[in-house]
């Protein structure tokens, strides 16, 4: 099946990777990678996906990382307008889903402000995927009816501006991306407005891919295990009842988890 024509020129797809694995992947996402004439993508993007990405095609690394970027968002708006006008047929691959803490609404608005066509392909986000691995449901019947998606990114030197007393809900369930610089803050303030110390957590790093590490613990031991998961890996930390380890019968199928209690 020819997929070029699933993006004209100067047309720009913005494509979730998913959270690492390439198995994970859409099948249209791995359609439109094959269709583009460049692909801008992101350094959280896992290697197996960017392997997918056709030796013709033009790959340009736009680094974005938290506290590393190689690129502003500014600087990677400019080079996709630039690419589109300039005929191209534009990938934007960005890690897990474009609509999920990816800056998509800022590249939408600089791309279509100089009338560039721009559509979005979806991705699995990671607590979609961290969820799987551990074999939970991020909401539970009579436990958590709310899942909450929260970004635990702030600037360097800066306190989380966070409604603690909202997030401090035994009826939710709390995906907090970027989490893992913040966990002393986000036990500290969340047990202080009254989410008790012994709430189940779960802390995911590189989740789908062959490093991933779970570790399931409890919200005061939340700053111990964030540490234990190693410097440099995308972390996911999920907060609630919902992500209570199962009974070990349950877990014979997911043997890839660690405990810290």
């Amino acid at each position: 099946m020819d997929d070029s024509a699933l993006i004209a020129p100067g047309q720009v797809w913005l494509v979730g990777a998913g959270p690492g694995d390439p198995d994970l992947l859409t099948r249209k996402a791995e359609r439109l990678l094959c269709a583009a004439s460049v692909v801008f993508h992101d350094a959280l993007v896992g290697p197996g996906v960017i392997d997918l990405i056709p030796p013709h095609v033009r790959r340009v690394s736009v680094g974005k990382r938290s506290g590393r970027h190689s690129k502003d968002q500014r600087s990677i708006n400019e080079l996709l307008v630039e690419a589109a006008l300039d005929g191209e047929r534009v990938v934007r691959l960005k890690g897990g889903d474009p609509s999920v803490f990816a800056r998509s609404a800022e590249e939408v608005d600089a791309l279509t402000a100089y009338g560039v066509r721009v559509s979005i392909c979806p991705g699995i986000t990671a607590a979609s995927a961290a969820a799987a691995s551990a074999g939970i449901s991020l909401s539970l019947r009579g436990k958590a009816r709310q899942i909450r998606f929260v970004t635990a990114h702030a600037q360097a030197g800066q306190p989380l501006d966070l409604d603690w007393a909202n997030l401090a809900d035994e009826a939710a369930t709390l995906a907090l991306y970027m989490g893992r610089d913040a966990a002393d803050e986000l036990c500290r303030n969340l047990m202080r407005h009254g989410l008790p110390r012994d709430t189940p957590v779960l802390v995911a790093a590189d989740v789908s891919l062959p490093s991933e590490r779970l570790l399931h613990t409890r919200l005061d031991l939340l700053p111990i295990a964030a540490k234990a998961t190693g410097s440099g890996k995308p972390t996911l930390i999920l907060i609630g009842e919902a992500t209570r380890a199962r009974s070990p019968a349950a877990l014979r199928a997911f043997h890839r988890e660690q405990y810290l209690r």
